[in-house]
């Protein structure tokens, strides 16, 4: 773990502070000041996220650096999505999962811009790599609530808002689409870069993994609804699970050499 002297590591240490001190502060029962800490803290990650744009002249998509970064400011416009659209809450969890999200790439991940290999240099590249960073932190969203309804936590006390097992079908729903989204567009870059829809690489195969343990999720919740709620969880828990290591392991680990490697 190192510490990055840099404006950019700069930036992101302050994004990760305005999240923490957020998510304290909303404990602490000061929401408004807890929201306001919020919103300044994605504010600074977006102007984070087009400093890195600038610097490395492309969309920070390309490595696990820029991954972490992007997704630490896609938290803050999912989570204010999911409240007014589909009356989810759990904004202070969502906090505190924007800190966890940037910490790797303020600590752990080297922050050199490096040039875009041959293979990225595709159309496809933002969209596919947008859609399924979005699906993640959704998921990810959706994994908090699975872990609320199995603690059995009370009802949220805002009555215009659903129970944690409702919560996380209905944020599922809205990221599975993205997720096959994402699958989709990859392999139709699959085709155009290396001719063949598909090719076995690791990583596709736990993207594929991913998308079938959440379809898994559907089917049973659809053919039982909420009778087996701690299931439903489970299930969903697991979909997290798997991109964890679609995201991580699947690129990081030396077992897995493919064609993805270029983002570790």
């Amino acid at each position: 773990m190192t510490i990055k002297y840099t404006f950019q590591g700069l930036l992101i240490y302050v994004v990760i502070a305005a999240y923490l001190l957020a998510f304290l502060t909303t404990v602490l029962g000061r929401k408004k000041t807890g929201n306001g800490l919020y919103l300044a803290g994605f504010i600074i990650a977006a102007i984070t996220f087009g400093y890195r744009w600038y610097d490395a002249r492309h969309v920070p998509f390309q490595n696990l650096f820029e991954v972490f970064l992007s997704m630490g400011m896609m938290v803050y416009p999912l989570s204010i999505f999911c409240r007014r659209s589909l009356r989810v809450g759990g904004e202070t969890m969502d906090m505190l999962l924007g800190a966890i999200l940037l910490f790797p790439a303020g600590f752990i991940f080297k922050a050199e811009p490096q040039k875009l290999p041959p293979a990225l240099q595709s159309w496809l590249f933002i969209p596919h790599v947008a859609v399924y960073l979005m699906s993640y932190v959704i998921m990810a969203k959706a994994t908090v609530q699975a872990f609320c309804q199995l603690k059995a936590k009370p009802a949220y006390t805002d009555e215009n808002l659903v129970d944690p097992e409702i919560g996380t079908y209905r944020i599922i729903c809205f990221g599975f689409p993205l997720l096959t989204l994402g699958l989709i567009l990859g392999s139709w870059w699959g085709k155009l870069a290396w001719g063949d829809y598909w090719g076995w690489d690791p990583k596709e195969l736990w993207s594929l993994a991913s998308w079938l343990v959440y379809i898994g999720y559907l089917h049973f919740r659809y053919m039982f609804g909420k009778k087996h709620a701690r299931i439903n969880s489970c299930l969903a828990i697991l979909g997290m699970s798997v991109i964890l290591i679609t995201l991580l392991w699947a690129n990081l680990s030396k077992i897995f050499p493919g064609l993805h490697n270029y983002a570790s």
